[in-house]
């Protein structure tokens, strides 16, 4: 990993007229996949999904590589006591950083998850909740289309995992399609989730002993008629499908403003959620029943996004040009980006 930057001002573009889009600032480059956006201890932690290593960085300066994960790291969390909790994807669990650096398992997901894991959400208390592919993806999106993902039977769903702060299991959510990014709203009692292939963002109630309740639709990202027409098991399924397939290259779909597959997500002003578009270069600010009330161009597609920094006003993105692990730790041209919002 080279060519990284860290002396960049995260100014980002600020609009100069109405309908122009802001845009944000390249502050680090050089990565295989940059995910998982995490603010702890003033500074920004993330991982890097192709390499498996996990780092910190302050704003200044290099990014601090903290640790490197067996089965490449995905979601970030910190325990009460400050110690990091980190998902290994291949792996299929959850490891724990002690305080001589050495890595434990916390919880394991080898009989919950048939796919990678994948992000996680660590609340105050210590609770994780973790997520996970439910298939393999990579390995069909390298033979097929992705909107291919959707004839039927259609997109396998698996549940949410929930763990205690000392790792035993405390309960599955009911399964959800694709669950990904996640974070908490209204003071913690729900779980906010973004169901990537479902297109939407899923809110589940926290119940008392940190178990979910059933979900329920909070924002839909996908225009309700595509969404039918891409499930159809007809011909007018059959065309969505082919249409979809040639509308996902990035050329096309750089042009376009729906639909939204949210990655990952994180809390916005006023009750709203950051939603990093795996499928174009943007940051989209979302309101409850699926309101847009932001664009924030990036350079790539985005695949984490976080509201944080030294003064807790820069939008911080994190942009690939592919997905692919294999491929993008050939490549290394992952970014982190930033734009400081309008106070």
């Amino acid at each position: 990993m080279s060519d990284r930057n860290g002396d960049r001002h995260p100014t980002g573009t600020h609009p100069q007229e109405a309908g122009v889009r802001p845009k944000a600032t390249v502050v680090l480059d050089g990565f295989g996949i940059l995910e998982c956006l995490r603010w702890h201890g003033d500074a920004l932690w993330f991982c890097d999904l192709a390499h498996g290593t996990v780092h910190r960085w302050d704003t200044v300066g290099q990014p601090e590589t903290v640790v490197e994960v067996p089965g490449r790291a995905a979601g970030l969390g910190f325990l009460p006591d400050g110690r990091m909790l980190v998902v290994s994807m291949e792996g299929r669990c959850v490891y724990r950083r002690e305080p001589d650096g050495s890595l434990v398992v916390h919880a394991d997901l080898k009989d919950i998850a048939d796919g990678n894991a994948n992000d996680m959400f660590v609340d105050r208390q210590g609770r994780a909740y973790v997520g996970n592919f439910g298939f393999d993806y990579h390995g069909f999106v390298r033979e097929k289309p992705n909107s291919m993902l959707y004839a039927p039977p259609g997109v396998p769903r698996t549940p949410i995992a929930c763990y205690s702060p000392t790792g035993e299991l405390l309960g599955l959510s009911e399964p959800l399609v694709f669950p990904n990014g996640l974070f908490l709203t209204d003071d913690g009692q729900t779980l906010l989730v973004a169901e990537t292939l479902a297109m939407r963002l899923t809110a589940l109630p926290v119940l008392p002993d940190g178990r979910l309740g059933r979900p329920r639709p909070w924002a839909p990202l996908i225009p309700p008629w595509l969404w039918k027409a891409l499930n159809n098991p007809g011909p007018i399924g059959h065309v969505t499908r082919r249409v979809s397939a040639l509308l996902d290259h990035p050329a096309i779909a750089e042009r376009s403003s729906s639909p939204i597959a949210p990655d990952g997500i994180a809390p916005g002003r006023d009750g709203t959620a950051w939603v990093a578009n795996a499928l174009r270069g943007e940051c989209v600010r979302v309101g409850p029943g699926g309101t847009i009330l932001d664009r924030v161009s990036t350079s790539r597609r985005t695949l984490s996004c976080l509201v944080a920094g030294p003064r807790g006003d820069t939008l911080y993105a994190a942009t690939v040009s592919t997905d692919d692990p294999v491929r993008a730790a050939q490549l290394n041209s992952s970014r982190l980006e930033a734009y400081v919002l309008p106070s």
